[in-house]
């Protein structure tokens, strides 16, 4: 696809809803007023997972909350914007709603586009390479259709959505930003994935969420392609955007 004169922007780890929805609320409208500023120059928006800090969507009950957000995103769909949204770790029980009332694209792993002539490879970046087995246990488990069918037929609404927010602040807690260190490129698994996935085929840009680690550099192993991590809206308010020839990754607060 060829991009003109306007560009892509790329961003992840919204993370709405934690610590709770009044205190997520200031984030909700800073992300909205970033939108609107770049809404006339956006001609695709990708949201890379972990919009929510939790989300499951029911068959006849929608999660409350976001109405900022979503009612800004539709706004950008019905004027003429490609939205792309990736399931994170957090949000990973996206089925159609969104697909329906915004019209977005929606998907559940890493998905490979092209845009004047360069290749992106882009995803959430959750349980991708080496190690991590305990979470790639767990996140088979989630996304079993069974599980999924005995957790909205027998579990309230309500019900589900403490237990899934209890468990979420307790991962948290016991993380924090620890892990939002950069660890060394032989020890980052996205990076050695990256390797993996160059080895197979030629790709100019891997963009992923995750790792509320905000990042661009070059591959050793190929200087000519790019790993980006967009970092996060938690402690940070970072993005990407390419404008048809370089990706520039960048701060909103700045």
């Amino acid at each position: 696809m060829e991009i003109g004169d306007k560009k892509i922007y790329f961003a992840s780890d919204f993370h709405l809803g934690i610590p709770s929805f009044h205190d997520s609320l200031p984030r909700e409208k800073k992300i909205v007023k970033w939108l609107n500023e770049i809404e006339p120059t956006a001609q695709e928006l990708f949201l890379v997972g972990d919009l929510f800090d939790f989300w499951f969507e029911y068959k006849h009950v929608v999660q409350k909350g976001f109405t900022r957000l979503l009612g800004k995103l539709a706004t950008m769909v019905d004027s003429g914007l490609k939205l792309h949204i990736f399931s994170g770790n957090h949000d990973v029980w996206m089925r159609d709603y969104l697909i329906k009332e915004l019209g977005a694209n929606v998907y559940h792993e890493p998905q490979i586009f092209e845009f004047n002539n360069k290749i992106f490879y882009i995803g959430h970046g959750d349980g991708l390479g080496p190690g991590d087995r305990g979470y790639k246990f767990i996140k088979r488990v989630f996304r079993n259709p069974t599980a999924q069918y005995l957790f909205r037929n027998f579990i309230h609404p309500d019900l589900g959505y403490r237990i899934a927010s209890s468990s979420s602040k307790k991962s948290r807690s016991s993380t924090g930003y620890k892990d939002a260190i950069f660890k060394g490129e032989d020890k980052e698994w996205l990076i050695i994935y990256s390797k993996e996935v160059l080895s197979r085929e030629p790709i100019d840009y891997f963009i992923y969420g995750h790792r509320h680690l905000p990042m661009l550099i070059n591959i050793s192993e190929n200087p000519n392609s790019v790993y980006c991590n967009l970092g996060d809206w938690l402690g940070n308010s970072s993005y990407a955007q390419w404008n048809g020839k370089e990706l520039s990754l960048l701060d909103y607060n700045k």
